[in-house]
């Protein structure tokens, strides 16, 4: 099964674009990681087009709070439907179970023991000042974080989060995680 760990990083704020619509924002950097020959990959608006067929040839993405934020602002640069690819989002089996959303550094800390490297705010303040190796790592790092929580989360049916100080389990039904989406499609490829 391949596997497109995937997280991105944008040029402005809601703040910036007066809405809380993912869409309105702008894409700076697109980070994934390929299950298919475990590389690490970043991908800029003027390379995006070279992203469209790893995503069309994947079984599945894996991401943290994808299907509301970056599935749909990617979305607005490609020809076709993202959504209609498996997902996996796991903040929102979190929720499915939790209740509530947890960030992602949150989980990280309890369950991997390792922090996120940076925040949005700052990727954004580097975007200004044209630090975009700084973007791409920072980017990178949350794939990275990303793809072990997966990978904890598929092993141990679970997750942890720290709640007042307390590290708690989240259990997960990863039971159908793996298995393959039956109407695999292309979108932007050649017909």
């Amino acid at each position: 099964m391949r596997k497109i760990t995937l997280d991105l990083e944008t040029k402005n704020m809601f703040s910036d674009v007066g809405s809380n619509d993912p869409t309105a924002l702008d894409i700076s950097v697109v980070c994934i990681h390929d299950s298919l020959d475990d590389s690490y990959k970043s991908f800029t608006e003027a390379n995006m087009k070279d992203l469209w067929p790893i995503l069309e040839q994947s079984d599945m993405i894996i991401t943290w709070n994808g299907d509301h934020f970056d599935i749909p602002l990617l979305n607005k640069y490609y020809a076709g439907d993202l959504s209609k690819i498996k997902s996996l989002d796991l903040m929102k089996e979190v929720v499915n179970v939790l209740g509530r959303r947890l960030k992602l550094d949150t989980v990280a800390q309890a369950t991997l023991g390792k922090a996120k490297s940076g925040n949005g705010l700052e990727a954004i303040e580097w975007w200004l000042s044209g630090e975009i190796d700084k973007i791409i790592k920072y980017c990178i790092d949350d794939v990275r974080l990303t793809k072990e929580i997966y990978e904890y989360a598929i092993t141990n049916s679970s997750l942890k989060y720290k709640d007042n100080g307390t590290i708690k389990e989240v259990k997960l039904n990863t039971t159908t995680w793996e298995v393959p989406q039956s109407d695999a499609m292309t979108f932007t490829l050649p017909l």
